[in-house]
């Protein structure tokens, strides 16, 4: 079982380092599935938009919804992130590497890309998820404590993906 994380934490961007390490290892080649997040600020809230990235396509599908700017609560939108689940489980069986945004509270929860995961690693293909300390916990059980973490460097993300390409 090859999963492997990075982690959220001062200074470390994860959503841009894997949007980032998505498009170099397209460009070389390599099938990867799964999504990446873009945060956009408002003006009217101190919330943000997230937009998940469809891999390797790129369809775009919002998962935040915008509940007024005074809101507090969670502002994911279930039935969105669903929605990018379904997408990227029917892209699995060709992938080489599947990247996942975040191991957030609804997989915590046992929702959301839980079964994304699971399905990718019952097919060998090695799994990268961004998590947070938050939802750490939950992770690390949910894959037994086997994922390694990994740094948020671009250039040792490479080489990690491209030794798993040639192990494959």
């Amino acid at each position: 079982m090859q999963i492997a994380y990075l982690k959220s934490a001062d200074g470390v961007d994860v959503n841009a380092t894997l949007a980032e390490l998505a498009a170099r290892l397209i460009d070389q080649g390599l099938q990867v599935v799964g999504t990446t997040q873009t945060n956009t600020a408002r003006t009217d809230t101190h919330k943000c938009d997230m937009d998940v990235r469809v891999l390797p396509d790129g369809e775009i599908i919002r998962i935040s919804q915008n509940l007024g700017p005074n809101s507090r609560g969670c502002q994911l939108d279930p039935d969105a992130l669903e929605q990018a689940v379904a997408a990227t489980l029917t892209r699995l069986e060709k992938a080489d590497l599947l990247i996942i945004n975040k191991f957030g509270k609804h997989e915590a929860d046992g929702r959301g890309f839980r079964e994304v995961i699971a399905a990718a690693l019952e097919l060998n293909i090695p799994v990268l998820v961004g998590t947070n300390g938050l939802n750490l916990q939950a992770f690390l059980e949910f894959t037994d404590h086997s994922a390694s973490e990994l740094p948020a460097d671009l250039d040792q993300l490479t080489a990690w993906a491209n030794t798993l390409r040639r192990a494959a």
